[in-house]
């Protein structure tokens, strides 16, 4: 039977460890990533006689690996490459944690918005219109309350549907300046083929446009036998 892997990615306080405990229950282990003092968290679950490995990344604001939790996170959606991501975000602070999770459809197409703490907002009189989200940013959103078990059910249908293939979606991505996308226009030109479309390359170019050295690094790491060329010439990473 196969196995889909989640990845669970969201702010701190989002209820998103509260969401992996109603999920995976006392199916779940804890220790720490390989060579990182970051904890692991990892539990399984079944929903409708389908298999789940759900993995608790680290609760981070950005995955611009200013941090080792910035650093795990990014890493396990780039090159772990999960079935499917659930960016959990706080109902009560939607416009805070949308920047997180524009940061994640950069990275990958296979992605569904969890809004928890639902029963919080409305509390307050925040009323949010999930289907034009959806719309906007082109992926599943679902409200929920992890902590009241509200929405887990709709949550999984699609999941479901996601991993299976049977929800096409269109991940908004953030559109800059001319400058900036030509540049990316450029780069990405660069690495065509490089990765065999392993990668997501405009992802990859917006990095090298930052200078992240450190992702430079594990990108030659997992593509030994190539360089990767921007403007004609190897890319320089400080020793």
């Amino acid at each position: 039977m196969r196995i889909s892997r989640i990845a669970l990615a969201g702010n701190p306080n989002t209820g998103k460890s509260t969401l992996f405990n109603t999920l995976t229950g006392l199916k779940q282990h804890t220790g720490n990533w390989p060579g990182k003092t970051v904890v692991h968290a990892e539990g399984s679950f079944e929903h409708n006689g389908e298999q789940y490995v759900l993995v608790d990344l680290p609760g981070t604001y950005s995955l611009f690996s200013n941090s080792a939790d910035e650093e795990v996170a990014r890493d396990h959606i780039v090159f772990d490459q999960p079935d499917a991501t659930i960016v959990v975000l706080d109902a009560t602070s939607l416009e805070r944690n949308l920047n997180l999770a524009l940061q994640v459809l950069e990275m990958t197409n296979n992605v569904i918005i969890c809004i928890n703490l639902i029963d919080e907002a409305e509390k307050k009189g925040i009323r949010i219109d999930d289907k034009k989200l959806a719309r906007e940013l082109g992926v599943p959103v679902v409200k929920i309350s992890a902590r009241n078990k509200k929405g887990i059910h709709q949550l999984l249908d699609t999941l479901s549907q996601l991993v299976k293939g049977q929800i096409v979606t269109t991940p908004y991505r953030m559109t800059y300046s001319n400058e900036i996308e030509e540049a990316i226009t450029k780069i990405e030109s660069k690495l065509e083929g490089y990765f065999d479309e392993k990668y997501p390359s405009r992802w990859v170019a917006l990095r090298l446009l930052d200078g992240d050295e450190e992702l430079i690094l594990k990108l030659q790491h997992h593509n030994k036998q190539h360089e990767v060329r921007t403007n004609g010439v190897p890319v320089s990473v400080k020793s």
